[in-house]
């Protein structure tokens, strides 16, 4: 039982950064283009540009 003193605040602090690991990528736009990196697969780099 003593252990859960210690188990809950790590919890927490670890869910809190998640939460704002999750918050600061949406903020920089990581998921403004969702179907730009499935057509960059399909792209054919063989050919130089013009």
């Amino acid at each position: 039982m003593n252990m859960l003193i210690y188990l809950i605040p790590v919890a927490l602090l670890l869910g809190g950064l998640g939460l704002g690991a999750f918050l600061w990528s949406l903020r920089n736009g990581q998921y403004d283009d969702l179907d730009g990196a499935a057509w960059r697969v399909l792209d054919d780099d063989d050919q130089p540009r013009p």
